[in-house]
């Protein structure tokens, strides 16, 4: 062999040296991202979920509450029922954007279990009401304090995962609202039944005392349990925040840094002048403002005739298949992150024909079928939609981010202002109204969806 070929030989064994460690070290690496994954998952996803469970119930009970005597108690009108519901959503609409860009400057794990204690405290005085003027004052309170949770949550997931692990997370975290429907329904049944008259209060009042207690006890154990962001969460190694950190880098993912801050001011402007943040408001309140129907579920059930304690217990099958739908969306969605769009689309799309079919339908039982797959079109486009357009806003700073996505989280929770009136008792038992403005949210959002779905492929969308 010559001198140039044995040259040549240890050039390629060099080469050949190099690259086997180069394979060493990427699947190090790959392994360390999967181990720091199934870690952050395991302090992150129960903790929210639990907390996101005990948020919903809280703030929907009042509809359990209103047919187990709460509504005869205070002498409610249907009008007055409907403000008790709007007020809530007036408050957490305003107060969103600026609990978020609060939360993007504190810690996490202080700041939520925080307004947890404090909403929860609120809900057990809802016991006490005797009039409707004091429901009215206490669901404006809980609306102030739970505003800074769900889009606080947003922000949390938005800043800990990649675009491609963000449905299947998303899709964990809403699942807990709807298992809380199912698990409301059953809770509710449970105490209005069961401590209907102990010591003297009524069955109703009970079930706020409950629940706002399980919300007090829980928010305790989440303040030692939620992580904060990635270069600051303090039960995570340094490598370990450094690599929460640049694996999103690498990605492109987010401005990580917490050395790029953005002023409030200057956060809100970038945030309002950006086309694709009013694109997904759009969205979302078309969706949102359909799942309104969700506080009328056990009013519509109630209407094929069961008593007042059965018809709780018959909302928790349209609840459960809601659950398996999501859960099927989420995983499939983050094997095709770039069909978002047409999936919500085609999640819509269910919706409007179950919802069309329940307008025309005149059989109870059949109502009640369509109502079922109807919601969980609804539902599993909630949590698309979410992870869409977390996905989408990667880039921005944190401020700008969390801006975005409080700003799209409050203004479609502005649709359930004009929703709660959308089932009047009156409307009794077709709601044809109802059903059909839920018709002509879902045509829209199939049509803003869609065109989203054509700019993502276009490449216009993330930039």
């Amino acid at each position: 062999m010559s001198a140039e070929d044995e040259s040549l030989h240890d050039k390629d064994g060099a080469g050949f040296t190099e690259d086997i460690a180069q394979v060493e070290s990427n699947l190090s690496t790959r392994a360390s991202e999967a181990a720091l994954v199934r870690k952050i998952d395991l302090f992150l996803l129960p903790t929210i979920w639990l907390m996101y469970l005990l948020s919903y119930v809280d703030r929907t009970n009042i509809g359990n509450a209103k047919i187990a005597g709460m509504q005869h108690d205070l002498q409610l009108s249907s009008s007055q029922y409907s403000i008790a519901l709007i007020v809530f959503f007036v408050s957490y609409v305003i107060f969103e954007v600026p609990s978020n860009l609060m939360l993007s400057k504190s810690r996490p794990s202080i700041f939520l279990p925080t307004i947890m204690i404090l909403w929860g405290i609120v809900t057990c005085c809802m016991a006490a009401v005797q009039s409707y003027h004091q429901l009215v004052a206490l669901r404006f309170v809980v609306g102030v304090l739970e505003a800074g949770f769900a889009p606080g949550v947003l922000l949390i997931l938005s800043s800990w995962y990649k675009r491609e692990e963000q449905s299947k997370r998303f899709a964990v975290y809403i699942s807990a609202a709807i298992l809380s429907g199912a698990f409301g329904g059953l809770l509710a049944g449970a105490i209005t039944k069961d401590l209907e008259g102990a010591h003297g209060i009524r069955g109703w009042r009970w079930l706020f005392i409950v629940e706002g207690a399980a919300s007090i006890g829980w928010a305790c154990i989440a303040r030692f349990l939620l992580l904060d962001f990635p270069l600051t969460s303090k039960y995570l190694s340094e490598d370990e925040r450094r690599l929460a950190s640049e694996r999103l880098l690498v990605t492109d993912h987010t401005r990580a840094s917490d050395e790029y801050r953005l002023g409030s001011l200057q956060a809100l402007k970038t945030s309002l002048a950006n086309w694709r943040v009013w694109l997904f408001i759009a969205g979302y309140m078309v969706i949102v403002g359909s799942s309104t129907l969700s506080y009328f579920y056990p009013t519509l059930v109630e209407g094929l005739g069961y008593e007042s304690h059965k018809a709780q217990y018959m909302t928790v099958p349209i609840y459960a298949v809601a659950f398996f739908c999501n859960a099927f969306t989420g995983y499939f969605s983050d094997k095709v992150p770039g069909r978002r769009g047409m999936i919500i689309s085609s999640w819509l799309t269910v919706s409007l024909c179950c919802s069309v079919g329940t307008t025309i339908a005149t059989n109870f039982q059949a109502r009640y079928v369509l109502l079922v797959f109807m919601t969980a079109g609804l539902w599993s486009s909630n949590a698309l939609s979410l992870s869409f357009a977390s996905s989408t806003f990667a880039n921005m700073s944190r401020q700008s981010r969390a801006v975005s996505l409080a700003f799209v989280n409050a203004m479609g929770n502005l649709a359930q202002i004009y929703g709660a009136y959308l089932f009047p008792s009156e409307d009794a038992p077709r709601y044809i109204m109802g059903f059909s403005v839920i018709c002509a949210m879902c045509a829209l959002g199939i049509g803003v969806y869609g065109f989203l779905y054509v700019v993502a492929r276009k490449g216009l969308l993330s930039g």
